[in-house]
């Protein structure tokens, strides 16, 4: 529960939010305009110092407190660690684990960023941190467990910890302010501790955390950005052989960060849109999804009479869960996550010339290099759900009637292939889950979310949105039976910008 409330608090602070496929609906119920929060265009920036050397440090640092913690706080077997389980791991290779969905779909990513936001807290850019991801991860599943090396978690940590990572310490750097003291500054530092750990143990080890300034200390220049809270109803109904319906409370937080059109001189995540829904349901996880889209280069391709055209290639992060909605079924409705996910896009974007309508559009097609989603058969230790690689894309527009009325359409395809299976003839329940190297069950799985919104913008501040979303997944298996589940969800919520 305390780590659910914790996760809580950074998303509110950080604004997860994405007006990706299903959240145009937010963008064009209120404004076009993003405002830039209080931040002097005349401020002078601060170059970090660049220290690869202690940026390493931290990173090995960080391995051994979390190592520490697991070890004599936690006593996990895993951490009983010694020379011979090192070795052990180094002749013993990569395996595919069996740690639970959102263990390794997003508390693995989330590690990463860690050691992501220990190069960038030290002066080195977007792509020499990723090493220091890379060179933490393989410390990590090589030397700081007994358990074999997990093949997935050293693909999903370092990639999708880059791309939480580099949020969160742009996130870091809007809240930090040199200018404060006493309890504000406290408050202005503690966020930006808890938004990330090695940027606020940074300006700790160098005094930055407590020393005054006439400026505020930041080290990106001010970017357009937008705050949404989003709080309402959520339905989910299953439509399998038998009706199993769920209705509670959720809540949407997001962030819009940069300018989409911009396309000059771009650099990594100076633009990304990030989205976060949360869970306030019986029987439904907390943390029921994530949606990030981050911008790694951009061009304009055509800009004339109110139209734009802008071609980018992005980093993809998705992550959606759901549980059994009640006894009746006594089925998951969906899972699915790619935490590496690379690809590119158009962007298109219009007007009348009396501004009475407005019209975007967008097509991303993706790579996925790592990606995971529900097992009908497979189920060993913490895990029901299968690892593999494939393709997806995002398809999608709005049409808005003078910035008051909005109707969106979109839809998200995956196609994800997991080749290495285990022997159909082989039963799980007798096998050693640490050391079966599997993917899952063989077979390929084809998921599309397709969203429908209508929201409607009472003022700056204020909306209203009624969305339904379809999840249709169909596995193809090699060895079992094929599966099929059809998921609708709806949702009525009130939107408010800050």
């Amino acid at each position: 529960m305390m780590k659910r409330f914790i996760f809580f608090c950074v998303s509110i602070l950080i604004g997860l939010h994405a007006l990706n496929a299903q959240t145009d609906l937010y963008a064009t119920t209120t404004s076009d305009s993003l405002p830039v929060y209080d931040f002097p265009r005349l401020d002078t920036l601060r170059i970090l110092k660049k220290d690869p050397w202690l940026a390493g440090a931290q990173v090995i640092g960080v391995n051994i407190g979390v190592w520490a913690f697991d070890r004599y706080i936690l006593k996990g077997d895993y951490a009983y660690i010694n020379l011979q389980t090192m070795k052990h791991n180094i002749r013993s290779g990569f395996y595919w684990d069996n740690d639970n969905f959102q263990t390794n779909s997003f508390s693995h990513p989330y590690h990463g960023s860690i050691y992501m936001n220990a190069g960038r807290s030290n002066g080195l850019n977007f792509w020499q941190s990723g090493l220091y991801a890379v060179g933490g991860s393989f410390m990590w599943e090589m030397f700081m467990e007994r358990e074999l090396p997990s093949t997935n978690d050293f693909i999903a940590t370092p990639i999708g910890g880059a791309a939480l990572g580099e949020v969160l310490f742009r996130a870091s750097d809007w809240v930090i302010d040199d200018r404060t003291t006493g309890w504000e500054r406290f408050g202005h530092e503690f966020a930006c501790l808890v938004l990330s750990p090695a940027r606020g143990l940074t300006r700790i080890i160098n005094g930055d955390a407590w020393r005054r300034s006439s400026n505020r200390g930041r080290s990106i220049a001010p970017q357009p950005m937008s705050l949404y809270l989003g709080m309402g109803f959520k339905a989910l109904e299953l439509k399998n052989n038998i009706l199993d319906r769920g209705v509670g409370l959720a809540v949407d937080l997001g962030f819009i960060y940069g300018d989409l059109y911009d396309s000059e001189d771009t650099k990594p995540y100076d633009y990304f849109t990030l989205r976060g829904s949360f869970n306030l349901q019986k029987k439904q996880p907390f943390l029921g999804q994530i949606n990030l889209i981050g911008r790694l280069w951009g061009k304009e391709l055509y800009e004339k009479n109110n139209n734009e055209l802008h071609f980018g290639l992005f980093q993809h992060f998705d992550y959606y869960a759901s549980d059994t909605i009640s006894d009746i079924s006594n089925k998951k409705p969906y899972e699915i996550a790619t935490p590496a996910a690379f690809g590119a896009g158009l962007i298109f974007r219009g007007k009348t010339l009396n501004d009475t309508w407005g019209y975007s559009a967008h097509l991303h097609l993706n790579g996925i290099l790592l990606g995971a989603s529900i097992s009908d058969y497979y189920f060993l230790d913490e895990r029901g759900y299968n690892w593999g690689s494939g393709y997806g894309a995002k398809i999608g527009g709005s049409v808005s009637y003078k910035n008051k009325l909005s109707l969106t359409l979109a839809n998200e395809h995956y196609h994800i292939f997991t080749w290495n299976g285990y022997d159909p003839n082989m039963d799980l329940s007798t096998v050693n889950f640490r050391t079966l190297n599997v993917q899952g069950d063989k077979s390929d799985v084809l998921f599309n979310i397709s969203t429908l919104g209508l929201g409607y913008r009472f003022n700056q501040k204020w909306s209203i949105g009624a969305s339904g979303t379809l999840f249709v997944r169909r596995t193809d298996y090699a060895y079992r039976e094929d599966y099929l589940s059809i998921t609708q969800e709806n949702r009525l919520m009130a939107i408010i910008k800050f």
